[in-house]
């Protein structure tokens, strides 16, 4: 189907990553009944030990789980996608084609398949948290764990079922938690996502083909590269002034949430679940083996950067922990202007000062 240069064909995205995800193995695993009930189970068993844990109770209601197969997965974020895109994209279709043409035909269509198809194999769940209330809502607030690559992964490393299942309910159930349990948290992702993708089309292309350029350029400096997650992807490389800021604030929430889960997600499961050392360490080799184009590819998607935030957030977590304990950590969630940003997760002695700063 033809489409304006501007904009992307889901449609070919959508039939490229699934041919890309058929190829790997467990196709069909989705289908086992005993994936559907355990995750059930593991789901709210999880939702209280989380609310137990950090205190952050879900005001919308009970966690939903959803075992998917990796087509299933590849529509749901196709489709979240779209919701995120749709005001940008709705911009761009009523420009006519120009410089930027080429470039957006570039990230379009089958590429955008390409990525989501390789990401369909990876990913073991997801908490999606875009909740319209002029949509289905019961294609939303879901809990989503990628049956195939669950099973995939047991097999691989003979994990038990039961444990390594609760364990990964733990960190999705977390983050709804977190999006849900912290009142302003959602609208105050979406209102920084919405900057970010809010790019001034009359920009000068040449800027943006220049920062473009940069993206493949070695970062030389220690002090940049503590301030920023390596490869942030093409966002970062097309980001404005007004853009990296919102990408900053971005990456600092999304390190805080992520060290924030994976600490939680030990903590809510000591007593509960047994070989969760293993599993965090098969976990954090499995993040880091990539290699050659795989590793490409990551720098490109700025996956690479989002699986440095595991660490970061977890080396800010402790760090303010050691400080001021859980209730410094806390005032994280007390108001947006609370949230540290990329510098502050680098070092979090920054952050403490300025709370104790706002404290006086």
């Amino acid at each position: 189907m033809a489409t304006h240069p501007s904009t992307i064909d889901w449609d070919l995205a959508e039939r490229v990553a699934i041919r890309v995800a058929e190829r790997a193995p467990f196709a069909h695993a989705h289908e086992r009944v005993d994936l559907v009930a355990d995750f059930e189970r593991h789901t709210a068993l999880a939702e209280r030990l989380v609310a137990e844990t950090t205190g952050l109770v879900p005001l919308h209601g009970a966690a939903r789980a959803r075992v998917v197969d990796r087509a299933a997965w590849i529509r749901a974020n196709l489709a979240s996608l779209q919701r995120l895109l749709r005001p940008m994209l709705e911009r761009m279709a009523d420009r006519p084609p120009g410089l930027l043409a080429p470039f957006a035909t570039r990230i379009s269509g089958a590429e955008l398949g390409a990525v989501l198809g390789w990401m369909s194999t990876r990913v073991l769940g997801q908490y999606d948290l875009l909740v319209l209330e002029d949509e289905d809502a019961e294609d939303q607030d879901l809990v989503y764990y990628v049956g195939p690559n669950v099973v995939a992964i047991e097999r691989r490393y003979a994990f038990p079922p039961d444990d390594f299942r609760l364990w990964l309910a733990l960190h999705e159930v977390t983050h709804r938690a977190q999006f849900t349990g912290v009142p302003w948290m959602r609208e105050h992702y979406l209102g920084l996502v919405e900057t970010l993708l809010d790019v001034d089309l009359d920009d000068e292309e040449d800027g943006i083909t220049d920062r473009l350029r940069n993206l493949a350029t070695p970062r030389r400096h220690a002090d940049d590269e503590a301030g920023r997650a390596v490869g942030a992807g093409l966002l970062e490389a097309v980001a404005g002034p007004e853009q990296q800021a919102a990408l900053d604030r971005i990456a600092g929430l999304m390190s805080l949430l992520e060290g924030h889960g994976d600490v939680t997600m030990d903590r809510a499961g000591e007593g509960h679940v047994r070989g969760a050392d293993r599993f965090a360490r098969v976990m954090r080799e499995r993040r880091r083996s990539a290699t050659g184009l795989v590793r490409l590819l990551q720098k490109v998607i700025g996956l690479e950067a989002k699986l440095a935030q595991y660490a970061q957030g977890e080396a800010f977590i402790a760090a303010v922990e050691a400080e001021g304990g859980t209730a410094l950590l806390d005032r994280a969630w007390d108001d947006p202007g609370n949230l540290p940003d990329r510098a502050e997760i680098a070092e979090p002695s920054r952050w403490i000062e300025r709370m104790a700063a706002l404290a006086v």
